[in-house]
């Protein structure tokens, strides 16, 4: 599992737009949280990615 500095540096985003997706679920993006701590498993952070392949634009 990842941090969530190192899940942000994964999907090259920011940790704080990690953070606004999971506090509003704007994207299905799972996470693991014990205590304070989040967590995202790279199994769900390549799903995601590969949810987002398009071959053109609409």
């Amino acid at each position: 599992m990842l941090n969530r500095n190192q899940a942000a540096e994964y999907l090259g985003v920011s940790p704080g737009t990690l953070a606004v997706w999971a506090s509003t679920g704007r994207y299905q993006l799972p996470f693991v949280k014990i205590g304070r701590k989040v967590f995202y498993r790279v199994v769900d952070l390549e799903s995601f990615i590969e949810q987002r392949l398009f071959m053109q634009t609409h």
